[in-house]
């Protein structure tokens, strides 16, 4: 019953139409946890030893999927594996059946629909506590795509969210679930789950608005602003640091939105080193943290362009803090304004901006041309 599965080559292509069309695979690798709900397709008997009557239109049948932990103690330890997949009632009722054999068991994921099992086997049809069990089609990409050349089937992996209930399943036999520490998630640079900015700014009312700004301090007190670039690096300006470059007397503090005030969602890290940057014009620092922050709603990395150029019009943003504007609590400022042409300043190694008070958010500024003012963003 093991790698129940067969490949067929047709004589000739086939022109797809509004019937007739290719069902996506599931890709290996693919999480189908119990409950996903599956369709089954057939010509076979609608019950154990009766066939399909005349004129034996296809017929359909909704299954949820049975964890192989629990279709392993239907059918006895051991005769259920890796390659297999089951789907049925607890109390029966629903199956594929004889003649259903080699058809598809598919599942929908946003609008595609894609084929988990092959019918394989059963205990009768349709009887309680015995699901039908199909081939899994992920366990065979890379068998199917070895015979085929050209024009390969479309793999998708197949996700389901939440936890497998399966693997709360025991029964006297079964080996205990294997325990596998989850991947790590890939870090995305410029998430703003909570920015919804389209125009204006001034006070920042909300955390998470800009969850990459940080603010760098000494000895307990706010200096500079930074960006958090990495899960372990802050982007600033080397202004910021011409005189005190020991890593052991900065901190920094992620998530936060008010220099004196609550700040539920904020994180302190300490800083291991500084590195200064040597150019003719604007420099900048990079600071490592001693520890990575978790990443939230609040804090996140933003991206770093690679050199593109910013057209005059672009809109653009700056936030900051000071100790003169944002009220008693010194709450985070914005501004946004628009780039502009730098005219006979050099632009290799800045953005001009429109005009922006930067002394009312901004805690230090670098040199800047006549006239405009410049920003690192």
């Amino acid at each position: 019953n093991d790698n129940d599965i067969a490949l067929l080559k047709l004589a000739s292509p086939v022109n797809f139409t509004d019937y007739i069309g290719p069902v996506c695979l599931a890709q290996s690798g693919s999480s189908i946890h119990a409950g996903t709900d599956s369709w089954v397709t057939g010509w076979g008997h609608i019950r154990s030893g009766e066939p399909l009557p005349s004129p034996q239109n296809l017929q359909e049948v909704e299954v949820p999927v049975v964890g192989n932990r629990q279709c392993n103690c239907d059918y006895g330890v051991d005769s259920i594996t890796n390659n297999m997949i089951c789907a049925g009632l607890r109390d029966g009722g629903k199956d594929s059946c004889q003649g259903d054999s080699g058809g598809p068991m598919v599942s929908k994921q946003n609008n595609r629909w894609i084929q988990t099992g092959i019918v394989s086997f059963g205990q009768g049809c349709a009887l309680p506590n015995f699901p039908g069990v199909y081939a899994r089609v992920s366990r065979y990409q890379s068998w199917i795509n070895s015979h085929i050349s050209r024009n390969q089937p479309g793999f998708i992996t197949f996700t389901s969210t939440g936890t497998d209930s399966d693997l709360s399943v025991t029964c006297p036999g079964l080996p205990p679930p294997p325990t596998t520490t989850p991947a790590p998630q890939p870090v995305v640079c410029g998430r703003a789950p909570m920015n919804s900015r389209i125009g204006g700014g001034s006070l920042v009312e909300n955390a998470g608005v800009w969850p990459w700004m940080a603010s760098i301090q000494k000895n307990g007190s706010h200096v500079c602003g930074g960006t958090l670039v990495a899960e372990e690096f802050v982007l600033s300006s080397a202004d910021c640091f011409s005189n005190f470059t020991m890593a052991s007397e900065w901190t920094v503090i992620l998530g936060r939105l008010k220099q004196n005030g609550s700040n539920p969602f904020e994180v302190t890290l300490n800083v291991t080193n500084i590195t200064l940057s040597n150019l003719t014009t604007n420099n900048v620092a990079v600071l490592r943290l001693a520890t990575r922050p978790s990443l939230t709603d609040y804090i996140q990395p933003i991206c770093l362009d690679t050199g593109l150029t910013f057209s005059v019009g672009s809109a653009c943003w700056a936030s900051g803090w000071s100790t003169e504007q944002g009220g008693v609590e010194q709450v985070l400022q914005e501004r946004q304004t628009t780039v502009v042409d730098c005219g006979n300043a050099t632009s290799n190694d800045s953005i001009c901006t429109g005009t922006l008070t930067l002394q009312q958010f901004l805690t230090r500024k670098s040199k800047v041309p006549t006239g405009t003012e410049n920003n690192s963003s």
